[in-house]
């Protein structure tokens, strides 16, 4: 007999950052709808004129055609346009979500801020970077935990909170010092609330991805094909990762079968950075 998960079927998963062809909310949503589970998905609602070109080749609807992926499983989907990094744009994701599942058992915060000029030297970094980086990746965390999680202790039976961190959170690089805190404030936030929501059933956890081949990661003048076989070359297992690895990995922790990890912030990075 196979193996399988258990206790994904029928719940419902809330997946922030889901709208992208090449992007991890999108392989964590579908790997919780191959699980069982209803998927609400949150974007932005970028215009199509700024999606990537693979995106306009396959006309991709962003949250739209992650939505139908789920469908695709015989699973429900619901997708909402919202900001994370507003407590506004959060109540309405909660509320969407109540008045058509009237539950939440699953939060999976993928949702993060593109690649800009922060990348630079503390020195030269704008205020408006900083706050940029911040409010969507800790900020924007932070609320959606908050928002879920007291649901979730409403409901009385549980739950788990994923959050999407990096092993930037640890590595700590130079010249991305924006993303390396609010990735480290990932992991603490994560830290923190999994003590405080353990005695009510609610686990949380946070998964450190390294090198993922996504969207995200495209950087202007290097082809895709170069950029990935680069990041193989600085890998022990000599691959970049393609987001499904942290889809499987978030759907192992929302199981009965992850139902006693908790408060931990696990690396998926193939070996490319091992301290924890």
């Amino acid at each position: 007999m196979a193996f399988e998960l258990s206790g994904l079927t029928g719940k419902v998963a809330v997946v922030t950052g889901a709208g992208r062809l090449r992007g991890i909310g999108r392989m964590v949503a579908i790997e919780l709808a191959r699980g069982g589970c209803d998927v609400v998905l949150t974007g932005t609602g970028r215009p199509a004129d700024q999606y990537p070109d693979d995106e306009k080749a396959v006309g991709w609807k962003d949250i739209e055609s992650v939505a139908d992926e789920v469908r695709a499983f015989g699973r429900k989907a619901l997708p909402i346009v919202a900001s994370v990094a507003e407590e506004s744009g959060v109540n309405a994701v909660l509320e969407q979500t109540l008045a058509t599942f009237g539950r939440a058992d699953f939060l999976v915060n993928n949702a993060a801020s593109g690649r800009g000029n922060d990348r630079v030297a503390v020195v030269d970094l704008d205020v408006s970077e900083w706050m940029r980086v911040i409010n969507v990746n800790l900020h924007g965390t932070f609320l959606m935990s908050r928002a879920f999680a007291q649901q979730m202790v409403k409901q009385g039976d549980g739950g788990a909170i994923v959050n999407i961190s990096s092993i930037a959170g640890k590595a700590l690089p130079p010249r991305a010092t924006a993303y390396a805190a609010s990735k480290a404030g990932i992991q603490a936030l994560t830290a923190g609330m999994a003590v405080e929501l353990a005695p009510m059933g609610i686990r949380v956890n946070a998964l450190c991805p390294g090198f993922v081949d996504t969207s995200r990661m495209d950087v202007e003048g290097v082809t895709h094909d170069d950029r990935v076989a680069q990041a193989a070359e600085r890998n022990p297992l000599r691959r970049a990762a393609d987001g499904q690895e942290i889809g499987t990995m978030t759907a192992f922790l929302c199981s009965d079968q992850g139902n006693y990890i908790n408060g931990q912030s696990i690396n998926v990075n193939g070996g490319s950075f091992v301290a924890h």
